[in-house]
């Protein structure tokens, strides 16, 4: 049985992008379209880039997104699209049945066991430098906490005196506020 795997894959993908100023969006969804046609085994077929919109209570903070067709050799390219360019959505057009074999299967396979890694070592060098910053952290105010306890407290100057005198009898005041809480 000679089984051939599927060329020719139709598929669209939909980039979100989200910043500012408006036209910078535009700009760099016209760069990340360009950079997908230059990659191997992919034509970009048609783009619609959508113009930027307000986000909803977001002052000077706009959204767009960009709907591009693209006509990939094989399946593994596809695969290497998603990891590189990560887009909101893709949707397989053509053709109906996509047939894979397993070496076809172990590329795509690998590729993604080889990205997880990756993004497994990223994850453990920041949960290590996390650490090392909440330790170094934790160090400085023991040291500080130590420091205060040897300090004499301040006496109140007469202003400060009639200050508090008057936000005790002011039931208004912040330091009431803060003792309801």
């Amino acid at each position: 049985m000679d089984v051939k795997e599927t060329k020719g894959i139709q598929a669209i993908l939909i980039f979100e992008i989200i910043g500012r100023p408006a036209e910078n969006l535009v700009k760099t969804l016209e760069d990340i379209i360009k950079k997908i046609g230059e990659e191997k085994g992919v034509e970009v077929k048609s783009k619609d880039i959508k113009e930027p919109t307000t986000i909803k209570d977001q002052k000077d903070f706009f959204t767009t997104f960009a709907e591009i067709e693209v006509e990939i050799e094989e399946i593994l390219y596809l695969a290497l699209l998603m990891f590189k360019y990560m887009p909101a959505h893709i949707e397989v057009i053509s053709p109906e049945l996509i047939t894979l074999t397993n070496n076809g299967w172990g590329e795509i396979l690998s590729e993604l066991t080889r990205r997880l890694h990756g993004y497994d070592e990223v994850a453990r060098v920041l949960r290590f430098q996390n650490n090392q910053m909440q330790e170094k952290l934790d160090s400085v105010t023991k040291s500080q906490v130590s420091s205060s306890e040897n300090v004499e407290p301040k006496e109140l100057m007469p202003k400060e005196k009639e200050e508090i005198a008057k936000a005790n009898t002011n039931p208004h005041s912040d330091l009431h506020k803060e003792e309801e809480k």
